[in-house]
């Protein structure tokens, strides 16, 4: 997974465990996709204050994963929905009878609401 794209999940994860300047800093570089130079003259402080507040938040972040997990359940989860769901895709078009075939439809709208 790119990198950019790790960090702004693990931001949703994890990012009010984050400190305020690390954060706002973490969501304009890369959810905004402003330069360092331009946060800096956003905030008034240099390049290199931001840049440090940015390593120490993709630090913290990184951390938090490895210690709790959340996004690699996260993860896990929607990998075995879908899993689940490909099965019930094949029972449903198999099926005879209306009423399985209604009550796995049920169950397929269900579980599309937790991935």
């Amino acid at each position: 997974m790119e990198k950019n794209v790790k960090v702004s999940m693990l931001m949703e994860f994890y990012g009010k465990l984050l400190t305020e300047k690390q954060y706002t800093f973490l969501d304009d570089y890369y959810n905004n996709d402003l330069s360092l130079s331009e946060i800096a003259e956003n905030y008034h402080i240099t390049r290199q204050a931001v840049r440090d507040n940015i390593k120490k938040g993709e630090c913290k972040l990184f951390e938090l994963e490895e210690k709790l997990k959340m996004m690699e359940n996260m993860k896990k989860r929607e990998e075995k929905i879908a899993e689940v769901l490909s099965k019930i895709s094949k029972l449903e078009s198999t099926s005879s009878d209306k009423k399985v075939t209604k009550t796995l439809e049920s169950v397929v709208k269900e579980l599309r609401v937790l991935v």
